[in-house]
């Protein structure tokens, strides 16, 4: 008897296989010949009852055993904990496949345990440790997950402990009590809970050669993606739709996330971030994203295709995130980093910058679409907060550059910013070719709060007196051909700087006249040149 679902399914398989070996002919004689590990036949059931990740490692290892090769999971619906990458092991998810996290309320708490305990811990638990992910790898080679299925991770944790170091009451040195950091760490009852749970869907480090293309991740943990110390990853075609972050790119080097879809409104969609979670300074380097699309609506609504706006109102009573950030941790830095070519929609601004030491030089954000963003739709930050060794000197950032940048639905209190420090400001900022369009009707404001020591955000500064850009503590900054238009009559001038060393402003197009387009106080050498009033 004729089976139409078999027959399906065995077609939508033959064509991954030959998308990933190069022909219809390679791919069937790879099956035949039993080079490709179908987890089916190493136990998998793919019910949705039975715990299959068992089955999956198993083959996993057989591939790995005769160097490599492509783990082949076929449609069905594999209820899974820990699932580990080993050198040259390729996981072909066909279409119909997902990979759902268990729940360890209800399977048992049967996830790898967290491995990266370190003295200090600057950054978060979440951020902290891999393995504890639905699918992992770490120290491996030549590695990748392909293919239109889904990982679901429905039983993984949206949060964890937080930071433990030397600037936090009551920390501790492990080694001043001559114990491991990992003791000491499991003394605390919030840590000791996390062994046996998982946080994040793909958890990566010190990998080289990686390969995520074309699947989908649906509620995704803390993390859907993170990766540290990797080197050479493609991040391709990715669909994630969840509440907590997307994709996290952190110390690694030659990374391309291109032509993603991320809606994220409860945390952030892409960032950049360098952590302390390598035990060293690691800059993030040579980033490429590029044509994505990030959002901040429900959970779920981006693949339902409802696309319902979030109630999330966050901490800082702004409203929902789903943004591209770099520099929630900094102590590494980063350098040669693009953003180019992407929509961001319901979601607040692209924020870059240093707060914890570290360089920012040579980055380029451009041909940006922001639709209705709920903060500042570009902004650059240099704070100290200085959640790092101890003797951390002071970051840097110079060379950052927007152009080709359209936003519009901007809302008044929260133009595009260049926000430095005293003993830090920025340096060589361009905006060239940015268009702005907001709702206007802001009135005479006074100076924002000016914080030194705080994090990235920037939701602090309230009051600001201008309605395109504010600048405050830099250098050489320049603004040329950009228009700041408002729908509605706005008191403020476009343009305030503060503290501002060498500004050029050229090519102005602003609803105010020349002589009130412009606030500059406490600035120097402030060249303003042509300025065309908006009809």
């Amino acid at each position: 008897m004729f089976d139409a679902r078999a027959s399906l399914d065995r077609r939508s398989t033959l064509g991954l296989l030959a998308l990933l070996l190069g022909s219809p002919a390679a791919a069937q004689t790879a099956l035949l010949s039993g080079a490709i590990e179908d987890v089916r036949k190493h136990g998998a059931r793919g019910d949705g009852k039975a715990i299959d990740s068992p089955a999956i490692n198993r083959a996993i290892r057989a591939a790995a055993k005769r160097g490599g090769g492509v783990v082949l999971v076929p449609p069905g619906r594999y209820l899974s904990f820990s699932i580990r990458l080993l050198d040259n092991i390729t996981l072909a998810l066909s279409a119909g496949a997902v990979i759902e996290a268990a729940d360890p309320d209800t399977h048992g708490r049967n996830y790898d345990p967290p491995e990266n305990y370190m003295e200090e811990q600057f950054q978060d638990f979440g951020i902290t440790h891999v393995n504890n992910s639905l699918i992992y790898a770490n120290g491996a080679s030549n590695i990748g997950i392909v293919g239109p299925g889904m990982l679901h991770g429905l039983g993984l944790d949206r949060e964890g402990p937080g930071d433990h170091w030397w600037a936090r009451p009551n920390w501790k040195s492990a080694k001043a009590l001559g114990i491991s950091p990992k003791e000491l760490y499991l003394r605390d009852p919030k840590e000791a809970a996390q062994v046996g749970r998982a946080n994040k869907t793909v958890g990566l480090r010190d990998c080289r050669n990686v390969r995520l293309q074309d699947f989908t991740i649906l509620q995704a943990g803390h993390f859907g993606i993170i990766a540290h110390g990797c080197t050479n990853m493609a991040v391709e075609g990715i669909v994630i739709d969840t509440d907590r972050d997307g994709i996290d790119i952190d110390c690694c080097r030659d990374v391309r996330v291109v032509n993603c879809t991320v809606n994220a409104p409860k945390d952030d969609a892409i960032v950049l971030k360098s952590s302390g979670a390598m035990g060293r300074p690691v800059l993030c380097e040579d980033i490429l994203i590029q044509g994505c699309k990030t959002s901040g609506y429900a959970m779920g609504s981006l693949l339902d295709g409802t696309y319902r706006k979030s109630d999330y109102g966050s901490p800082d009573n702004v409203g929902v995130l789903g943004r591209i950030k770099m520099g929630t941790e900094t102590i590494g830095g980063f350098r040669n980093v693009r953003i180019s070519d992407c929509m961001c929609t319901n979601s607040r601004g692209i924020l870059v910058g240093i707060v914890d030491g570290g360089l920012m030089e040579d980055v380029v954000v451009s041909g940006i679409t922001l639709r209705d963003p709920v903060n500042a739709p570009l902004f650059v930050h240099h704070a100290a907060r200085m959640r790092a060794p101890k003797g951390t000197p002071v970051g840097k950032i110079r060379r950052v550059r927007f152009e080709d940048v359209q936003a519009s639905g901007a809302l008044p209190g929260y133009p595009c910013g260049v926000e430095g420090i005293a003993d830090g400001p920025i340096e060589d900022v361009t905006f060239r070719g940015v268009e702005v369009t907001a709702r206007g009707g802001g009135s005479v404001a006074g100076e924002p709060e000016y914080r030194r020591e705080t994090s990235l955000e920037v939701s602090y500064l309230k009051n600001i007196p201008a309605h395109g850009l504010w600048a405050r503590h830099a250098r050489r900054l320049t603004v040329k051909d950009c228009r700041f238009a408002v729908e509605t009559p706005d008191a403020r001038p476009t343009i305030a700087l503060r503290n501002v060393a060498g500004a050029v402003i050229d090519g102005l197009s602003s609803s105010k006249p020349r002589d009130a387009a412009v606030s500059a106080k406490e600035s120097s050498n402030v060249a303003i040149g042509d300025v065309r009033v908006l009809a």
